[in-house]
Protein backbone atom coordinates (compact mmCIF):
# COMPACT_ATOMS: atom_id res chain seq x y z
CA UNK A 1 0.00 0.00 0.00
CA UNK A 2 1.00 3.62 -0.48
CA UNK A 3 0.67 5.35 2.87
CA UNK A 4 0.84 9.01 3.89
CA UNK A 5 1.75 9.36 7.54
CA UNK A 6 1.42 12.85 9.03
CA UNK A 7 3.46 13.48 12.15
CA UNK A 8 5.93 15.77 13.85
CA UNK A 9 9.66 15.11 13.35
CA UNK A 10 10.91 12.15 15.35
CA UNK A 11 14.11 10.36 16.29
CA UNK A 12 14.62 6.69 17.04
CA UNK A 13 15.48 7.20 20.70
CA UNK A 14 13.43 8.40 23.62
CA UNK A 15 10.43 10.67 23.73
CA UNK A 16 6.83 10.52 22.64
CA UNK A 17 7.80 9.87 19.02
CA UNK A 18 9.39 6.46 19.66
CA UNK A 19 6.19 4.56 18.92
CA UNK A 20 5.82 6.41 15.61
CA UNK A 21 9.43 5.75 14.67
CA UNK A 22 9.10 2.04 15.38
CA UNK A 23 5.82 1.80 13.46
CA UNK A 24 7.21 3.62 10.42
CA UNK A 25 10.23 1.34 10.31
CA UNK A 26 8.10 -1.79 10.60
CA UNK A 27 5.65 -0.67 7.89
CA UNK A 28 8.56 -0.01 5.53
CA UNK A 29 10.05 -3.44 6.28
CA UNK A 30 6.67 -4.99 5.40
CA UNK A 31 6.83 -3.51 1.92
CA UNK A 32 4.56 -0.49 2.26
CA UNK A 33 5.52 2.71 0.46
CA UNK A 34 5.51 5.30 3.22
CA UNK A 35 5.57 9.05 2.70
CA UNK A 36 6.29 10.91 5.91
CA UNK A 37 4.58 14.32 5.86
CA UNK A 38 6.24 16.41 8.51
CA UNK A 39 7.81 19.77 9.30
CA UNK A 40 11.34 20.78 8.32
CA UNK A 41 13.91 19.19 10.60
CA UNK A 42 13.04 15.53 10.19
CA UNK A 43 16.19 13.48 9.60
CA UNK A 44 16.22 10.98 6.71
CA UNK A 45 14.47 7.69 7.43
CA UNK A 46 15.79 4.65 5.50
CA UNK A 47 13.33 3.43 2.88
CA UNK A 48 10.86 6.25 3.58
CA UNK A 49 10.11 9.39 1.53
CA UNK A 50 10.24 12.45 3.77
CA UNK A 51 8.12 15.37 2.56
CA UNK A 52 8.78 18.54 4.52
CA UNK A 53 5.70 20.77 4.68
CA UNK A 54 5.85 24.57 4.87
CA UNK A 55 4.84 25.84 8.29
CA UNK A 56 4.39 29.49 9.19
CA UNK A 57 6.78 30.83 11.82
CA UNK A 58 5.45 32.71 14.79
CA UNK A 59 2.78 31.92 17.38
CA UNK A 60 1.90 28.28 17.96
CA UNK A 61 -1.67 28.82 16.70
CA UNK A 62 -0.27 29.90 13.34
CA UNK A 63 2.08 26.92 13.25
CA UNK A 64 -0.72 24.50 14.13
CA UNK A 65 -3.14 25.80 11.49
CA UNK A 66 -0.56 26.17 8.75
CA UNK A 67 0.68 22.61 9.30
CA UNK A 68 -2.87 21.27 9.13
CA UNK A 69 -3.59 23.14 5.90
CA UNK A 70 -0.25 22.13 4.35
CA UNK A 71 -0.87 18.46 5.19
CA UNK A 72 -4.34 18.64 3.67
CA UNK A 73 -3.06 20.09 0.41
CA UNK A 74 -0.12 17.68 0.31
CA UNK A 75 -2.38 14.63 0.37
CA UNK A 76 -4.78 15.87 -2.29
CA UNK A 77 -2.41 15.55 -5.20
CA UNK A 78 -1.22 12.02 -4.48
CA UNK A 79 -2.94 8.66 -4.88
CA UNK A 80 -2.51 7.42 -1.33
CA UNK A 81 -4.33 4.28 -0.27
CA UNK A 82 -4.40 5.49 3.33
CA UNK A 83 -3.79 8.86 4.94
CA UNK A 84 -2.93 8.44 8.60
CA UNK A 85 -2.31 11.34 10.96
CA UNK A 86 -0.65 11.38 14.36
CA UNK A 87 -1.40 15.09 14.65
CA UNK A 88 -4.62 17.11 14.84
CA UNK A 89 -5.01 17.95 11.16
CA UNK A 90 -7.86 18.87 8.82
CA UNK A 91 -8.20 15.67 6.81
CA UNK A 92 -7.24 12.04 7.39
CA UNK A 93 -8.56 8.52 6.98
CA UNK A 94 -7.15 7.31 10.29
CA UNK A 95 -6.24 9.45 13.29
CA UNK A 96 -3.97 7.96 15.93
CA UNK A 97 -4.80 9.62 19.25
CA UNK A 98 -1.33 9.25 20.72
CA UNK A 99 -1.82 12.29 22.94
CA UNK A 100 -5.25 11.25 24.16
CA UNK A 101 -7.75 14.11 24.16
CA UNK A 102 -7.02 17.72 25.00
CA UNK A 103 -10.30 17.94 26.89
CA UNK A 104 -9.29 14.96 29.00
CA UNK A 105 -5.89 16.51 29.68
CA UNK A 106 -7.42 19.82 30.77
CA UNK A 107 -9.85 18.03 33.07
CA UNK A 108 -7.08 15.99 34.66
CA UNK A 109 -4.94 19.07 35.23
CA UNK A 110 -7.92 21.12 36.55
CA UNK A 111 -7.54 23.68 33.76
CA UNK A 112 -10.89 23.36 32.00
CA UNK A 113 -12.01 26.79 33.24
CA UNK A 114 -8.90 28.57 31.94
CA UNK A 115 -9.12 28.08 28.19
CA UNK A 116 -6.90 30.23 26.00
CA UNK A 117 -7.50 30.69 22.29
CA UNK A 118 -4.91 28.00 21.64
CA UNK A 119 -6.74 25.49 23.84
CA UNK A 120 -10.03 26.33 22.12
CA UNK A 121 -8.46 25.75 18.71
CA UNK A 122 -7.10 22.33 19.71
CA UNK A 123 -10.49 21.32 21.13
CA UNK A 124 -12.18 22.49 17.94
CA UNK A 125 -9.80 20.42 15.80
CA UNK A 126 -10.16 17.30 17.91
CA UNK A 127 -13.95 17.68 17.94
CA UNK A 128 -13.90 17.62 14.13
CA UNK A 129 -11.76 14.47 14.28
CA UNK A 130 -13.55 12.54 17.02
CA UNK A 131 -17.01 13.29 15.64
CA UNK A 132 -15.70 11.82 12.35
CA UNK A 133 -16.08 15.00 10.31
CA UNK A 134 -12.41 14.94 9.28
CA UNK A 135 -11.49 11.30 10.05
CA UNK A 136 -13.07 7.91 9.32
CA UNK A 137 -11.49 5.90 12.13
CA UNK A 138 -9.74 6.68 15.41
CA UNK A 139 -6.91 4.64 16.89
CA UNK A 140 -6.68 4.74 20.68
CA UNK A 141 -3.47 3.51 22.30
CA UNK A 142 -5.06 2.25 25.52
CA UNK A 143 -8.45 0.97 26.66
CA UNK A 144 -8.64 3.97 28.98
CA UNK A 145 -8.06 6.31 26.04
CA UNK A 146 -10.71 4.58 23.95
CA UNK A 147 -13.26 4.97 26.73
CA UNK A 148 -12.31 8.64 27.17
CA UNK A 149 -12.81 9.44 23.49
CA UNK A 150 -16.20 7.74 23.46
CA UNK A 151 -17.26 9.47 26.70
CA UNK A 152 -16.20 12.99 25.77
CA UNK A 153 -17.18 13.03 22.10
CA UNK A 154 -19.76 10.31 21.67
CA UNK A 155 -17.65 8.57 19.02
CA UNK A 156 -19.21 5.24 18.00
CA UNK A 157 -17.21 2.45 19.73
CA UNK A 158 -16.79 0.52 16.46
CA UNK A 159 -14.95 3.53 15.02
CA UNK A 160 -12.42 3.69 17.88
CA UNK A 161 -9.88 0.92 17.39
CA UNK A 162 -7.49 -0.07 20.19
CA UNK A 163 -3.90 -0.56 19.04
CA UNK A 164 -1.22 -0.60 21.70
CA UNK A 165 2.25 0.80 21.08
CA UNK A 166 5.19 -1.45 20.37
CA UNK A 167 8.64 -1.57 21.94
CA UNK A 168 12.07 -2.60 20.66
CA UNK A 169 12.70 -5.77 22.67
CA UNK A 170 16.31 -5.96 21.45
CA UNK A 171 17.23 -2.45 22.58
CA UNK A 172 15.30 -2.60 25.85
CA UNK A 173 16.40 -5.80 27.53
CA UNK A 174 17.42 -6.98 31.03
CA UNK A 175 20.74 -8.12 29.54
CA UNK A 176 21.96 -4.52 29.57
CA UNK A 177 22.08 -4.57 33.37
CA UNK A 178 25.11 -6.85 33.25
CA UNK A 179 26.82 -4.63 30.69
CA UNK A 180 25.98 -1.12 31.88
CA UNK A 181 24.68 -1.14 35.46
CA UNK A 182 27.97 -0.59 37.26
CA UNK A 183 29.24 2.10 34.88
CA UNK A 184 26.03 4.10 34.64
CA UNK A 185 25.49 4.01 38.40
CA UNK A 186 29.02 5.33 38.91
CA UNK A 187 28.31 8.09 36.38
CA UNK A 188 25.08 9.01 38.21
CA UNK A 189 26.64 8.86 41.66
CA UNK A 190 24.48 5.93 42.76
CA UNK A 191 26.12 3.40 45.08
CA UNK A 192 25.82 -0.30 44.32
CA UNK A 193 23.69 -0.87 47.43
CA UNK A 194 21.30 2.05 46.82
CA UNK A 195 17.73 1.40 45.73
CA UNK A 196 17.39 3.56 42.64
CA UNK A 197 14.07 4.95 41.36
CA UNK A 198 14.05 6.37 37.83
CA UNK A 199 11.61 8.99 36.49
CA UNK A 200 11.64 9.47 32.71
CA UNK A 201 9.44 12.06 31.06
CA UNK A 202 9.02 15.60 29.83
CA UNK A 203 6.31 17.63 31.52
CA UNK A 204 7.14 17.11 35.18
CA UNK A 205 3.81 18.33 36.59
CA UNK A 206 1.63 16.18 34.33
CA UNK A 207 3.74 13.10 34.92
CA UNK A 208 3.63 13.37 38.71
CA UNK A 209 7.18 14.24 39.72
CA UNK A 210 6.01 16.26 42.73
CA UNK A 211 3.97 13.44 44.34
CA UNK A 212 6.79 11.02 43.53
CA UNK A 213 9.27 13.11 45.52
CA UNK A 214 6.78 13.34 48.40
CA UNK A 215 6.46 9.56 48.37
CA UNK A 216 10.22 9.10 48.30
CA UNK A 217 10.65 11.42 51.28
CA UNK A 218 8.18 9.29 53.28
CA UNK A 219 9.97 6.00 52.67
CA UNK A 220 11.61 4.10 55.50
CA UNK A 221 14.67 3.56 53.30
CA UNK A 222 16.53 6.82 53.78
CA UNK A 223 19.08 5.88 51.11
CA UNK A 224 16.61 5.43 48.26
CA UNK A 225 17.65 7.58 45.30
CA UNK A 226 15.70 9.29 42.52
CA UNK A 227 17.08 10.00 39.06
CA UNK A 228 15.01 12.42 36.95
CA UNK A 229 15.50 12.28 33.18
CA UNK A 230 13.64 14.46 30.68
CA UNK A 231 12.85 18.06 29.80
CA UNK A 232 11.19 20.36 32.28
CA UNK A 233 11.72 23.25 34.66
CA UNK A 234 13.93 21.77 37.37
CA UNK A 235 13.93 24.81 39.65
CA UNK A 236 10.65 24.27 41.58
CA UNK A 237 11.36 20.55 41.94
CA UNK A 238 14.89 21.09 43.19
CA UNK A 239 13.40 23.48 45.75
CA UNK A 240 10.80 20.86 46.69
CA UNK A 241 13.52 18.25 47.15
CA UNK A 242 15.33 20.62 49.49
CA UNK A 243 12.14 21.28 51.51
CA UNK A 244 11.53 17.55 51.82
CA UNK A 245 15.04 16.95 53.09
CA UNK A 246 15.99 14.78 50.14
CA UNK A 247 19.24 16.65 49.56
CA UNK A 248 21.50 14.91 47.07
CA UNK A 249 19.18 11.88 46.88
CA UNK A 250 17.52 13.48 43.82
CA UNK A 251 19.54 14.04 40.65
CA UNK A 252 18.35 15.76 37.46
CA UNK A 253 20.11 14.47 34.34
CA UNK A 254 18.05 16.12 31.58
CA UNK A 255 16.99 14.45 28.31
CA UNK A 256 19.11 11.41 27.48
CA UNK A 257 19.41 9.52 24.19
CA UNK A 258 20.80 6.54 26.16
CA UNK A 259 17.66 5.97 28.22
CA UNK A 260 18.17 2.21 27.84
CA UNK A 261 21.32 2.56 29.97
CA UNK A 262 19.36 4.48 32.58
CA UNK A 263 16.91 1.58 32.85
CA UNK A 264 19.90 -0.68 33.46
CA UNK A 265 20.79 1.45 36.50
CA UNK A 266 17.27 1.48 37.96
CA UNK A 267 15.53 -0.82 40.42
CA UNK A 268 12.16 0.81 39.70
CA UNK A 269 10.68 3.20 37.17
CA UNK A 270 8.01 5.50 38.60
CA UNK A 271 5.51 7.49 36.56
CA UNK A 272 2.55 8.46 38.79
CA UNK A 273 1.08 10.64 36.06
CA UNK A 274 -1.97 12.85 36.36
CA UNK A 275 -2.65 12.30 32.67
CA UNK A 276 -0.85 9.89 30.32
CA UNK A 277 -2.54 8.25 27.31
CA UNK A 278 -0.09 5.37 27.48
CA UNK A 279 3.55 6.31 28.02
CA UNK A 280 6.26 4.45 26.12
CA UNK A 281 8.26 4.56 29.33
CA UNK A 282 6.00 1.84 30.73
CA UNK A 283 6.83 -0.54 27.91
CA UNK A 284 10.52 0.35 27.75
CA UNK A 285 10.99 -0.18 31.47
CA UNK A 286 9.09 -3.47 31.53
CA UNK A 287 11.02 -4.74 28.50
CA UNK A 288 14.22 -3.81 30.35
CA UNK A 289 13.11 -5.95 33.27
CA UNK A 290 12.39 -2.98 35.51
CA UNK A 291 9.11 -2.94 37.49
CA UNK A 292 6.92 0.14 37.08
CA UNK A 293 5.00 2.22 39.59
CA UNK A 294 2.19 3.82 37.60
CA UNK A 295 -1.00 5.71 38.31
CA UNK A 296 -4.45 4.54 37.31
CA UNK A 297 -4.63 7.72 35.18
CA UNK A 298 -1.99 6.31 32.79
CA UNK A 299 -2.91 3.96 29.95
CA UNK A 300 0.25 1.97 30.63
CA UNK A 301 -1.25 0.89 33.95
CA UNK A 302 -3.25 -1.64 31.93
CA UNK A 303 -0.07 -3.74 31.76
CA UNK A 304 0.73 -3.54 35.48
CA UNK A 305 -0.27 -6.07 38.14
CA UNK A 306 0.31 -5.05 41.73
CA UNK A 307 3.24 -6.82 43.30
CA UNK A 308 3.89 -8.85 40.14
CA UNK A 309 5.54 -6.43 37.69
CA UNK A 310 4.92 -3.12 39.45
CA UNK A 311 2.26 -1.17 41.31
CA UNK A 312 -0.69 1.03 40.32
CA UNK A 313 -1.71 3.88 42.62
CA UNK A 314 -5.38 4.88 42.48
CA UNK A 315 -4.69 8.47 43.59
CA UNK A 316 -1.77 10.65 42.56
CA UNK A 317 -0.54 11.81 45.96
CA UNK A 318 2.44 11.41 48.25
CA UNK A 319 0.88 8.83 50.66
CA UNK A 320 -0.36 6.48 47.93
CA UNK A 321 2.92 6.76 46.04
CA UNK A 322 4.85 6.06 49.24
CA UNK A 323 2.80 2.90 49.81
CA UNK A 324 3.56 1.67 46.31
CA UNK A 325 7.26 2.42 46.71
CA UNK A 326 7.39 0.53 50.02
CA UNK A 327 5.58 -2.48 48.58
CA UNK A 328 7.99 -2.73 45.67
CA UNK A 329 11.05 -2.05 47.83
CA UNK A 330 10.25 -5.14 49.89
CA UNK A 331 9.27 -7.39 46.95
CA UNK A 332 11.45 -10.08 45.36
CA UNK A 333 13.57 -8.15 42.86
CA UNK A 334 14.38 -11.18 40.71
CA UNK A 335 10.73 -12.17 40.37
CA UNK A 336 9.78 -8.58 39.50
CA UNK A 337 12.41 -8.50 36.75
CA UNK A 338 11.24 -11.76 35.19
CA UNK A 339 7.57 -10.77 35.27
CA UNK A 340 8.28 -7.27 33.96
CA UNK A 341 10.07 -8.60 30.90
CA UNK A 342 7.43 -11.26 30.24
CA UNK A 343 4.63 -8.69 30.37
CA UNK A 344 6.29 -6.55 27.67
CA UNK A 345 7.09 -9.30 25.18
CA UNK A 346 3.72 -9.34 23.36
CA UNK A 347 3.98 -5.61 22.59
CA UNK A 348 6.29 -5.53 19.58
CA UNK A 349 6.40 -3.11 16.67
CA UNK A 350 5.47 -6.07 14.46
CA UNK A 351 2.28 -6.65 16.48
CA UNK A 352 1.50 -2.93 16.29
CA UNK A 353 1.99 -2.89 12.51
CA UNK A 354 -0.18 -6.00 12.05
CA UNK A 355 -3.08 -4.29 13.81
CA UNK A 356 -2.69 -1.22 11.61
CA UNK A 357 -2.55 -3.38 8.49
CA UNK A 358 -5.84 -5.02 9.48
CA UNK A 359 -7.32 -1.54 9.80
CA UNK A 360 -5.94 -0.51 6.39
CA UNK A 361 -7.67 -3.51 4.78
CA UNK A 362 -11.06 -2.45 6.12
CA UNK A 363 -12.75 -0.60 3.24
CA UNK A 364 -14.91 1.39 5.65
CA UNK A 365 -11.88 3.35 6.84
CA UNK A 366 -10.45 4.59 3.53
Amino acid sequence: MKLALICRPFVFHGGVETATAGLVGELERRGHAVDLLTTPGQQPVPGVTVRALPVLPGPRMARLLSFGLAARWATRGHAYDIVQSHERTLRTDIYRAGEGTHRGYLEAMARSNRLTSYHRLIIYLERQIFTLRTAKAIVAISARGKAEIERLYGTPPERVILIYNGVDLARFTPDKRARHRTAIRAELGVDAADWCVLFVGSGFERKGLGPLMEGLASMSDRHARLIVAGKGNQVPYAAQAARLGLGDRVAFVGPRPDVDRLYAAADLVALPARYEPFGNVHLEALASGVPVLSSAQAGGAELIRNGVNGWVVAEVGGPSVAEGLERLRSADATALTLQARASAEPYTHAAQAERFEALYRNPAFH
